[in-house]
C-alpha cells in the first residue's frame, strides 16, 4: 500500500543521538526549581493555550535545549507529514489497510480544506472525502433525531447503554463529565462486563415499560456485549415487554443481526472509527441523549476545534505535539515507566480509565510498523483517582517514594454548584499539591523530607461544558498519536487483545466437560478447582 510520506523511526534519527548526549550532560540533572530561580520568563515561555484548554507545562523537567531538540525530533521522524496523511484519510492503519479518521466525525459539513489532492498524487490509498462526509452528517442527524425523541419521551425514564471497551468508556466518560448538562427525566445506566453482576444491580431499578436499550457492537458479536443483550432481552420478555423493536435499539453496522435479535433501529459507524475514538460516532448516542442534541454539536465542535490547532499550529506551540514529546522525553530518556492521571473535578473521575484505553491499546507495543522488535520503551502504564481522594491513597508515593512518576493535574476554573466553599478549597488543593511535588521540603531526620523536583503537567478549563470536554479529549487524542508516531509503531490496532479472547473460546465448553487434554497444568488445576 503507497503512502504519501516517509516516517523516520525516531532512535534513527540525528536529534535522538543529540538528545541522548544532552540528557548525559546536563538534562537528566536538571532541577525545575533552579530553572524557575535563572528563567524569568519560564512560566509564560512553558505555558500556552489552545482550544478551550490552558496548560502549564513549566514544571517539567525540560528546558530550551530540551524542547528544541524533541522538535527536531520530530521534524526528522516525519512527524507532521504523517499527521497530514491522517487527515486526508491515508491508510494509516497498515495493518488493517484502515484510514484512521475519527476527525472526520467531528467536522462541520463541508469541504476540508486538508491535502487531500497532494496525497492522491502521491499515489496514496486514500478514502473520499466527498463520499464519506455526508454519510458522516447523514447519520448524526439521524442520531441526533432519535436522541432528541427518546428525550420527549416521558415514558422512557431509563435508558441502558451496553457495550465494552470504546463502546462503554467514552459514553460513560462523557455522560459522567457532562451530568450538569443532564436531562433532569432519564437515568443513563453502563453494562459492559460479561461478569453477570453487574447486569443484575442495574436491572431491578428499572421496569420494561420505562426502559430503552443501546446495543453498542460493530460486528454484533462481541461476546461480553451480546452476552449481556442476550440477558437484557430475556429479563425485557419476562418482566412483559413485547415490543423489542421500540425498546432496544442497536449501534453497529451489522443490520441483519440486529434485526434477527428483533432490532429496527440502528445508528452505523466505519471500519475507520477504532473502537477507543469512537465517542464521536452513533457510539455517541447516550451521550446525545443525555445532553441533547445541540450539546452533542458542541462537544463535536470542541474536538474540531482542537483538531484545526494540531494540524495547523506551529509546532512550538502546537499543545498535542508538546505533550506528546515530553511523553517521549519522560520514557525513553528518563526512562519513567508510569504517569498519574489526577482530575480535580469528580465529574472527571472516569477520565483516567478512558486515558488508559486511548493510550495503552494505541501504544503498548512492542514492534515499529515493520514488525521489528523495538530497542526502546514505548506506552507508560497510565493510573489515577480524582482529586482530592487520591491524595488520601497514593500521594503519599508520589512524594516520598524511590519512583518518579510525572502527574497531570486536570482542574476546572468555575464550578457548576453554589456550595459555599468547597470549589476554593479543591483549587487550593490541586496548586498546593503540583506546588509541594515542585518544591518539596528538607528534613534531616528523613521521614518528613520530600525530593521535590517532581514533575507535574497543569490542565486548565475555563468550565467544564461539552465544548472543553471534547477539546480536553481530542487534546489526548492527537498526543497519543504524536508519540505512536515518533516510535514508529501502528497505535491504530490492537492485536494484543485478540489472543485471551481465542483462548477463552475453548476454555469455556472446558468447564462443562472437564476435558484438559493440552492444557498446561497450572490451567488444568485451576480447571479443575473452578468446577
Amino acid at each position: 500500500m503507497a503512502l504519501s510520506f516517509t516516517r523516520t523511526r525516531c532512535d534513527r534519527t540525528p536529534a535522538w543521538a543529540q538528545l541522548q548526549a544532552h540528557f548525559a550532560a546536563s538534562g537528566s540533572a536538571l532541577d525545575v526549581r533552579d530553572a524557575f530561580a535563572s528563567d524569568a520568563q519560564r512560566f509564560a515561555r512553558l505555558s500556552q493555550e489552545a482550544p478551550h484548554v490552558f496548560a502549564d507545562l513549566s514544571k517539567n523537567r525540560i528546558d530550551a535545549t530540551t524542547e528544541a531538540l524533541l522538535l527536531d525530533l520530530a521534524r526528522q521522524s516525519g512527524l507532521e507529514a504523517h499527521r497530514d496523511a491522517m487527515f486526508a484519510g491515508e491508510k494509516i492503519n497498515h495493518t488493517e489497510g484502515r484510514a484512521v479518521w475519527h476527525v472526520l466525525l467531528r467536522h462541520p459539513n463541508k469541504q476540508p480544506n486538508w491535502p487531500v489532492e497532494q496525497a492522491q498524487q502521491a499515489g496514496a490509498a486514500i478514502e473520499n472525502i466527498a463520499i464519506e462526509l455526508p454519510k458522516v452528517h447523514a447519520t448524526l442527524d439521524a442520531m441526533l433525531a432519535y436522541a432528541e425523541a427518546v428525550r420527549a419521551d416521558e415514558s422512557i425514564t431509563d435508558i441502558v447503554n451496553i457495550g465494552i471497551g470504546g463502546s462503554d468508556l467514552g459514553p460513560q466518560m462523557a455522560v459522567l463529565a457532562l451530568q450538569s448538562f443532564a436531562h433532569a427525566g432519564k437515568r443513563l445506566h453502563f453494562v459492559s462486563n460479561v461478569d453477570g453482576h453487574e447486569l443484575a444491580a442495574v436491572l431491578p431499578q428499572l421496569k420494561a415499560a420505562n426502559t430503552l436499550f443501546l446495543i453498542a457492537s460493530k460486528t454484533f458479536t462481541t461476546i461480553e456485549t451480546m452476552t449481556n443483550a442476550r440477558s437484557a432481552k430475556a429479563w425485557f420478555a419476562a418482566q412483559g415487554g413485547t415490543d423489542v423493536a421500540r425498546h432496544f435499539a442497536a449501534l453497529t453496522t451489522n443490520v441483519a443481526a440486529a434485526a434477527e435479535f428483533g432490532i429496527s433501529t440502528t445508528f452505523p459507524f466505519w471500519d475507520w472509527v477504532g473502537g477507543r475514538y469512537s465517542l464521536w460516532s452513533a457510539i455517541g448516542l447516550p451521550v446525545a441523549i443525555a445532553i441533547g442534541a445541540a450539546g452533542f454539536r458542541d462537544l463535536l465542535a470542541g474536538a474540531h476545534a482542537m483538531d484545526e490547532h494540531f494540524r495547523s499550529a506551529p509546532l512550538e506551540r502546537n499543545l498535542p505535539v508538546r505533550l506528546g514529546l515530553l511523553d517521549v522525553w519522560y520514557r525513553n530518556f528518563h526512562g519513567f515507566t508510569s504517569r498519574s492521571i489526577a482530575p480535580y473535578h469528580s465529574a472527571l473521575r472516569r477520565v483516567p480509565a478512558y486515558l488508559q484505553q486511548l493510550e495503552m491499546e494505541s501504544n503498548g507495543k512492542r514492534v515499529d510498523g515493520q514488525g521489528q522488535a523495538l530497542p526502546f520503551d514505548t506506552s507508560p502504564v497510565l493510573w489515577g483517582e480524582p482529586g482530592t481522594n487520591g491524595q488520601h491513597a497514593y500521594f503519599q508515593m508520589l512524594h516520598q517514594g524511590t519512583d518518579i512518576v510525572p502527574v497531570e493535574f486536570i482542574a476546572v476554573k468555575k464550578p457548576r454548584h453554589d456550595l459555599a466553599s468547597h470549589h476554593s478549597q479543591l483549587l487550593a488543593n490541586v496548586l498546593a499539591q503540583a506546588q509541594a511535588l515542585m518544591v518539596g521540603k528538607s528534613d534531616a531526620g528523613g521521614h518528613k523530607h520530600f525530593t521535590g523536583n517532581r514533575p507535574s503537567t497543569f490542565l486548565l478549563l475555563d468550565d467544564l461544558t461539552p465544548a472543553s470536554l471534547g477539546a480536553l479529549i481530542a487534546l489526548q487524542e492527537h498526543r497519543v498519536f504524536v508519540t505512536g508516531s515518533l516510535w514508529g509503531i501502528n497505535s491504530f490496532d490492537q492485536w494484543g487483545v485478540e489472543l485471551g479472547k481465542v483462548l477463552a473460546k475453548d476454555i469455556e465448553p472446558r468447564l462443562t466437560s472437564g476435558d484438559a487434554t493440552g492444557l498446561d497444568a497450572s490451567t488444568a488445576g485451576l480447571l479443575a478447582r473452578l468446577r
